[in-house]
């Protein structure tokens, strides 16, 4: 029998072949079931739903038990990561070393930070290991205070300055007092080394400056560990409850408005996924919005004080947040700023206020000779994702603010010249 590889007439002559005709019918049938599946969707959305996906959707956020982690938690909890994309877990960390370094090791992507860390981290200073790190997103503005201890009641109030007889006497004892602050290079460590500052105290010098994580606080005051700490609520408040501490200051009364927490990611995990940190911010923009609604503290406060989270009585966590401030020495006020994490453009991530920290570097002599102030500001500081994220769900935020601060002691700190604010403290200790 002889057989032939080549087609028949009528084959070739015919437009579609078996073969082809079988392909076809199948891509038809498939296209099919497509549009089936897709409903009411057309091919362009479902295209554009796609470019937009998040690269990395599994996300671990860190978190450290203060009332300011509220933003994660929520959009957690209420599905706002979710409906960008980000299949959510959050990890409470132990204390902010731990937090740092599991970001860099990538066992959490996405945490709950103090502005500093990323700074240090990047420029690997004050004991962190060089990461670069970037925040793209401003956690929230206020909220922290210092507390000192019940016995100084009536005898300290807002002025630091009443403190400087006690640090003078029990320096000259040998025995000299203890504050206490929650990361070296931290915001809290910033805070109460300027309060001291401005009561004339030197920090490196007249009194010992320990590190205790926040949650662990108010139980080191109890036992006569420190004369006074600089720590973010609930704690300040717990140790009033207690009757262990009272407030000297709020950190919106040093710094109105003042930077507190950031959302950090590394440098590396933010090249490769700048859709997966969008969608973060996305999600962390409606969670923050809800959270400006006071109506909604109380519920706020139901969700954070979990053990889960916070792991503190809700009535505790929430008086603060509605502004009733109670410095616990018969001072009471209706507080103008308290802690707030949306309005007046908080979340904006503003290099100038990586300059801040930068120029407190320096005059503490974290860092020998003049810092980069402009370029480390920019590499941390992403403008750039913060900007597209907001464009992207139509959000008109007030943008970039290089405007000078004051703050509680009458000095500006101007941004476009942070080398001269810190070279001209009165006290300081510069290196180089």
């Amino acid at each position: 029998m002889h057989t032939s590889n080549s087609s028949s007439p009528a084959e070739r002559s015919s437009p579609l072949n078996r073969r082809q005709f079988l392909a076809g019918s199948a891509k038809l049938t498939g296209a099919a079931a497509l549009f089936a599946a897709l409903g009411s969707k057309s091919w362009a959305s479902t295209a554009g739903s796609a470019s937009d996906a998040p690269e990395t959707p599994d996300l671990n956020f860190g978190m450290i038990a203060l009332t300011d982690c509220s933003p994660i938690v929520i959009a957690h909890e209420k599905g706002f990561f979710k409906k960008y994309g980000i299949n959510s877990k959050v990890t409470k960390g132990a204390n902010w070393a731990a937090i740092r370094d599991n970001l860099s090791t990538g066992s959490i992507q996405a945490t709950h930070m103090l502005i500093g860390m990323p700074l240090a981290s990047t420029m690997g200073l004050a004991g962190s290991p060089k990461k670069p790190m970037v925040i793209p997103w401003l956690l929230n503005r206020n909220g922290q205070a210092i507390t000192l201890k019940a016995e100084w009641k009536g005898k300290v109030g807002a002025d630091p300055k009443a403190i400087k007889p006690f640090a003078d006497q029990a320096a000259k004892l040998g025995e000299p007092l203890t504050f206490a602050q929650t990361f070296p290079p931290g915001t809290h460590a910033m805070w109460m080394r300027y309060y001291l500052a401005a009561g004339g105290i030197n920090p490196d010098k007249d009194v010992s400056l320990i590190t205790i994580p926040p949650p662990q606080m108010v139980a080191n005051m109890k036992i006569g560990k420190m004369d006074g700490f600089c720590v973010g609520e609930p704690w300040n408040a717990r140790a009033i409850a207690d009757g262990i501490g009272f407030t000297s200051i709020t950190t919106q009364d040093l710094w109105k408005d003042h930077p507190e927490k950031v959302c950090a990611f590394t440098e590396e995990f933010t090249e490769k996924n700048p859709k997966t940190v969008k969608a973060v911010l996305k999600a962390l923009h409606e969670a923050s919005v809800w959270l400006d609604e006071m109506g909604n503290r109380p519920e706020q406060c139901d969700i954070v004080s979990k053990p889960t989270y916070i792991n503190c009585q809700k009535e505790i966590i929430l008086g603060r947040l509605q502004g009733k401030l109670d410095y616990g020495d018969g001072r009471t006020v209706q507080d103008e700023f308290p802690m707030h994490f949306s309005r007046r453009n908080c979340n904006y991530p503003q290099p100038k206020f990586a300059k801040w920290f930068l120029s407190q570097y320096r005059r503490w002599g974290m860092v020998t000779g003049t810092p980069d102030y402009e370029g480390v500001a920019k590499r941390v500081m992403r403008t750039d994702l913060y900007e597209e994220a907001m464009k992207e769900i139509g959000y008109a935020h007030g943008g970039l603010d290089n405007s000078p601060e004051t703050l509680f002691d009458g000095i500006p700190f101007d941004p476009a010249n942070p080398e001269a604010y810190a070279t001209s403290a009165a006290v300081k200790n510069l290196k180089g």
